[in-house]
């Protein structure tokens, strides 16, 4: 027998889980499908969980940079009862997902979806029917593909470490290097981070990003640069990582960090006439596919815009407005910041930096040292600096690159001016509490 539904959703994630449940309350037939954990990758094994690990590393950064200043000592970072914390958060993630879609009035199956043609999916030996389908299956690591590379773990391994070994490795400089270096740093163990080119953190300004570095450095972490690995070997003592020159490092443990690939090898994309790339699902304004009943989000999408759970949920409100004929424009998306949770964070939105230098016509680029303003000092910040871009024309703020531990917070204030159009004259009418983040933004944009 063939159950039919007026919208299967494949991928339970943050953008199929919320498209699933707005589709049911307007009275639509919903079937979701899940191979894995219910909720997807956020919250059970990614920028959640990672966040629960940054704040310890938060919490140790200030009595380090506090010691001598009003602290006498520095606390450890106890691995295995932050995991035990961490895994408050995670461990309830998939039932609740799946009971709370249930309740939706949502169908909700367990199982690979294997597409049959553009309206049936099979599931194990059940088929499914459907007038549109949703693809938001996400993606996953992506694995080095040299000898040995069966020994690599991955971010989602690194989340799940029952112990902090004395020495691990990250082959690959992205920005989920950066923050996994940062945690295991703190954690006490030797960390190494190994890239294949001179460019870590390619997207970011490079200044700011050697900046990081140099931070991480004097904390103890080692960068390896211009290093391509062409091998991967288990030994007595660990694993030996070894270039077709003459690098050689042994590391009791090897995260493969060289980004992520798109979850479509087992969709069948071909017989539902589905068009993809290496890079994902491609799809017009509207975020519908090659076959005008499949629709597709998240990171599943070959996009130019940042892969970022945001960013799916944003894609997924703007789907569900379409398919409930609440709107008939094409997606528009806003600035989108962006951001590394190493140690100094790392932050940016907008036009960038490299943009800015390459258009002096168009664009001002401004920086400005922070590091004594009293937001940062009164913690005994050891950096703190910022980069913005104004449209010469108008005059408004268009582009921002943080570099502080409160990156996080900061982007999102210059996020709003910019997104809002707000002038520098706008902004000195309002105000702010005194003094934070925010009672800054005038001296930053004036």
């Amino acid at each position: 027998m063939t159950e039919s539904y007026d919208v299967i959703v494949i991928g339970s994630g943050v953008a199929g889980k919320s498209i699933a449940t707005g589709l049911a309350s307007e009275n639509k037939k919903v079937a979701i499908i899940e191979e894995d954990l219910w909720g997807g990758t956020c919250p059970n094994r990614g920028c959640d969980p990672k966040k629960v690990l940054v704040s310890a590393v938060e919490a140790l950064d200030i009595a380090s940079q506090m010691k001598g200043k009003g602290l006498k000592d520095s606390p450890d970072i106890d691995w295995p009862e932050l995991m035990a914390f961490k895994k408050t958060f995670t461990d309830p993630v998939s039932e609740q997902s799946r009971k709370g879609l249930d309740a939706s009035g949502v169908q909700t199956v367990t199982g690979t979806a294997v597409f049959i043609d553009q309206h049936t999916i099979e599931v194990g030996e059940m088929r499914l029917k459907a007038s549109q389908f949703i693809i938001a299956t996400g993606a996953r690591p992506f694995l080095l593909d040299i000898p040995g590379k069966e020994f690599f773990l991955t971010s989602d391994d690194f989340l799940s470490l029952p112990d902090m070994p004395e020495t691990v490795t990250f082959v690959g400089g992205g920005y989920i290097a950066f923050e996994l270096a940062a945690i295991a740093n703190a954690a006490g163990s030797d960390v190494h981070v190994i890239q294949h080119n001179a460019s870590p953190l390619k997207a970011y300004d490079q200044e700011f990003v050697k900046k990081v570095m140099e931070e991480l450095e004097s904390k103890g972490v080692h960068f390896h640069l211009n290093t391509s690995l062409n091998e991967l070997k288990k030994t007595d003592q660990g694993y030996l990582l070894s270039d077709d020159a003459d690098f050689q490092l042994t590391t009791d443990l090897v995260f493969g960090t060289t980004g992520r690939i798109p979850n479509t090898e087992k969709l069948n994309l071909e017989k539902a006439g589905v068009d993809f790339d290496k890079k994902g699902i491609l799809t017009d304004e509207y975020l519908q596919t090659s076959c005008p009943s499949i629709y597709a989000l998240g990171d599943v999408l070959s996009k130019k815009q940042p892969k970022l759970t945001p960013v799916s949920s944003f894609e997924s409100a703007y789907l569900l407005s379409l398919l409930t004929d609440k709107t008939t424009d094409p997606i528009a998306y806003p600035s989108i910041p962006t951001i590394v949770f190493s140690s100094p964070r790392l932050a940016q939105v907008g036009v960038s930096v490299k943009e800015a230098q390459d258009d002096t016509d168009k664009y001002d680029l401004s920086d400005i040292d922070m590091t004594k303003w009293f937001s940062y000092s009164r913690s005994n910040e050891p950096v703190s600096k910022i980069r913005i871009v104004t449209d010469k024309q108008s005059g408004r703020l268009v582009g921002a690159s943080c570099l502080n531990n409160q990156a996080d917070e900061l982007i999102n204030y210059l996020s709003f001016l910019i997104d809002r159009q707000i002038s520098a004259n706008d902004l000195s009418s309002m105000i702010f509490t005194y003094p934070t983040i925010g009672s800054d933004l005038s001296s930053i944009y004036s």
